[in-house]
């Protein structure tokens, strides 16, 4: 039997001087970065909340507390290498994602096809299972006024178990 489990995960972080702008592991040539207590990438932030409340285990601030030293600048590849540890734990595996970026500046799309590589690398599922799409909010809100990067994913895990209930 197959047992289908859905989450969704939303993140924004604002857009400062002095820092690398980092979105799904690549970083991307812009003058501002997003502030934050990691690496501050949006977009796998994102995707952690989303596998996180998929199996209600919370979120990323509760695993990773932005008051803990250990956690300065770390790469949110590396958080999400966690996260997926704790859903194997659980027995599941993920059958998908999809995300999207809003972001009003730079243009992210020559950068998509390195993000959906590495975050198929890192959440162990083949590239066609991992989609990243960006869009802007056509200069509306703080996305529109360049105050800000926010993004949203979805996925889907899966957990396979025989007849007798162990799973595969």
């Amino acid at each position: 039997m197959l047992y289908i489990k859905v989450g969704i995960g939303y993140d924004v972080h604002a857009l400062v001087e002095g820092r690398p702008l980092i979105l799904g592991g690549v970083e991307i040539p812009y003058d501002r970065g997003l502030l934050g207590h990691s690496d501050a990438d949006v977009l796998i932030h994102a995707i952690m909340d989303s596998l996180l409340g998929a199996l209600a285990l919370g979120d990323i601030g509760a695993h990773f507390p932005d008051d803990d030293p250990r956690y300065r600048g770390i790469s949110s590849l590396t958080l999400l290498e966690h996260v997926m540890e704790l859903i194997k734990a659980q027995g599941y595996r993920l059958g998908n994602m999809d995300s999207i970026i809003m972001a009003e500046r730079p243009k992210l799309a020559s950068f998509i096809a390195q993000m959906r590589v590495n975050l198929a690398r890192v959440m162990n599922i083949d590239e066609s299972c991992v989609s990243v799409k960006a869009t802007t909010t056509e200069r509306l809100g703080f996305v529109g006024r360049e105050e800000g990067i926010a993004a949203q994913a979805i996925v889907s895990l899966e957990k396979l178990e025989d007849d007798y209930g162990n799973s595969r």
